[in-house]
């Protein structure tokens, strides 16, 4: 493969790993137009199957209707027949064949629509059951992205809290030391201080004749010769 060919194949996996990111970054908003959409057929779907109930209920109610007027003249034929008016009973039979046709074409029309109906109610029941499922499934999916992005964000703070704290930490330590060798050098100061002091008041005590000064060897000879003697 020559290194133009790479190239090329290099942009489209690029290309395509970009689509999908795209894709991922809007599953949420697609699925939800989707399920607008799948809505919105749905609804279509209904007001189809309400339509063909409508018909169907008509052409039953027809049907009703041509069965009632068959009886009906069915039972003036044979009233003529008994009178014996064989015109009129004629006459009546040629509508009641008439009546046969026209029910038996809306019988045709009814059931048409009853199966068109019964397709109709089911797979609208499917449909309606699957975009259910599908809702539900969108709404566990929600909140699941949710709680992940709270964890991310809370991940995101405890890691960031970590450092800050590690570094409040090194500062404490820092500050505990300063003041560790400040202490260091009061006490340090202070028992300089007391130790000038303590030389400044025996020099004063001499001075004013308070305390003597140490002994001298005539002294240490005499204190020695008294203690011969005795």
């Amino acid at each position: 493969m020559s290194i133009w060919a790479k190239v090329a194949t290099a942009i489209r996996g690029g290309v395509s790993e970009a689509g999908e990111a795209i894709a991922d970054n809007q599953a949420l908003r697609i699925m939800d137009q989707e399920i607008r959409d799948a809505d919105n057929a749905l609804r279509k779907s209904k007001d189809a199957l309400t339509s063909i109930i409508a018909k169907r209920k008509l052409a039953d109610k027809k049907t009703a209707g041509l069965k009632t007027s068959l009886t009906e003249y069915e039972g003036y034929a044979m009233e003529a027949l008994d009178k014996g008016d064989e015109a009129l009973a004629t006459e009546i039979a040629e509508k009641l064949a008439g009546l046969e046709t026209e029910l038996m074409g809306e019988e045709g029309i009814a059931k048409s629509f009853a199966d068109s109906e019964a397709q109709l109610r089911k797979s609208v029941g499917q449909t309606e059951a699957n975009l259910k499922r599908l809702k539900q499934q969108v709404d566990t999916v929600k909140a699941t992205e949710i709680v992940q992005k709270s964890q991310a964000a809370v991940a995101a703070r405890h890691s960031g809290a970590g450092s800050s704290m590690r570094s409040a930490l090194d500062s404490l330590e820092r500050l505990k030391t300063k003041q560790a060798e400040r202490t260091a050098r009061f006490e340090a100061a202070s028992e300089i201080a007391e130790s000038t002091e303590e030389v400044s008041l025996d020099a004063k005590l001499k001075a004013a004749g308070i305390v003597g000064g140490g002994a001298s060897g005539g002294d240490v000879l005499a204190r020695l010769k008294a203690k011969r003697s005795s």
